[in-house]
């Protein structure tokens, strides 16, 4: 095995985010050690997270939920030592945080809560946006390797509280996304270009980054994964229990909800989310809503797929009279101490004091 150093870093996880942050981290001259749970054709691919561990002392996770961070954290042990910074960029929320955060502690090890924002094409041009939660001397130990794979570094408080504001982000834009849905299916049945909406809200309050990112995928039909369905739904739920926990009452969110599962039931969880889209342009009266372009003529030739997503972007941003590269804006459960025992998580009631992210991280 190599020998330890300061450009030395682990990397847990090779989805479509973490894959491409192990590209910016090489780019940025660390040598990458990385670890899946299916093997993938890249360098420097190691048998276990515990190998990981022993090569490495920063290392990043990025994981789909609470069990597999768990069963990495884990699988690490006894490598953990005192030398290592664990990195938590999945998004599990801020219970499943902070359990996290106390095993990797009772090891010695330190422990950072860093969730990101940004999805696979913010991940090639290394312009993710991480939310920090935890101490600040852990923060710069860990900040080389953030400043890799981001255009910033966002502090937000205790471990599990950057989980928490992460899940909140998300909600936002899972409705937004459903919103922007319901507001394209009306559009198009009633017979108006999707560029005449793109024009409308490009000056409206209402635009955000997520609307100018999805609206011409949705429009062309263009459902490539950047963050997948699956993924957002899950999201979704831990947004919802949080709520729960809390005694609030989210109703959109868990209408939201319950529409994204519905679409998952219909085989589209691999999809990107905005495939909630699809609840409508696949319906039968779908088939018939305007296309971008004209009518054919009377005995042309059929009408092919919707245009390339790319297509549908140049042609909104010549109704919104902007350059196409200018087109979108820069846009807890009961924990016990772990004392080095697996990571459990007991059934979510109410605290007397306190909260998610109320115990000092690092």
């Amino acid at each position: 095995m190599p020998r330890k150093s300061p450009k030395t870093v682990g990397l847990i996880g090779l989805g479509i985010i973490g894959s491409r942050v192990a590209v910016g981290l090489r780019a940025a001259d660390f040598q990458v050690f990385v670890w899946n749970r299916s093997v993938k054709p890249t360098p420097n691919f190691l048998g276990s997270p515990a190998e990981v561990a022993e090569v490495a002392d920063i290392i990043q996770i990025f994981v789909a939920d609470q069990k597999a961070l768990f069963s990495v954290v884990e699988a690490m042990g006894d490598a953990l030592t005192p030398e290592h910074l664990i990195i938590c960029s999945a998004t599990v929320g801020p219970e499943a945080v902070i359990e996290t955060a106390r095993y990797v502690e009772s090891r010695g090890a330190s422990f950072l809560d860093a969730p990101f924002t940004g999805s696979k094409l913010a991940a090639e041009k290394r312009e993710l946006v991480y939310y920090i939660g935890g101490e600040d001397a852990v923060l710069e130990r860990a900040r080389p390797v953030l400043a890799a794979s981001s255009k910033s570094i966002v502090p937000i408080g205790e471990v599990g509280h950057a989980a928490t504001v992460k899940v909140v982000t998300n909600m936002l834009s899972a409705v937004t996304v459903q919103t922007l849905a319901e507001g394209l299916a009306i559009i198009q049945k009633a017979g108006l270009d999707p560029a005449v909406l793109a024009a409308a809200i490009a000056p409206n309050a209402c635009r955000s980054g997520v609307v100018d990112l999805k609206l011409p995928k949705m429009v062309a039909g263009d459902y490539e994964p950047h963050f997948s369905l699956k993924h957002m739904f899950k999201d979704m739920e831990l947004g919802v229990g949080l709520a729960n926990w809390l005694d609030l009452e989210v109703p959109v969110s868990t209408l939201t909800a319950g529409i994204m599962f519905g679409a998952i039931k219909r085989g589209w969880g691999d999809l990107d989310f905005s495939a909630l889209y699809r609840t409508y342009a696949d319906t039968a009266a779908a088939a018939e809503m305007p296309a971008l372009t004209p009518p054919a003529a009377p005995g042309a030739a059929p009408k092919g797929p919707p245009p390339p997503a790319r297509v549908v972007e140049e042609k909104i941003a010549k109704v919104v009279e902007l350059p196409t590269s200018k087109a979108r804006p820069k846009s807890a459960k009961r924990g016990r101490e772990a004392e080095g025992k697996p990571i459990e998580v007991e059934q979510m009631k109410p605290p007397t004091t306190g909260g998610p992210g109320s115990r000092k991280g690092g």
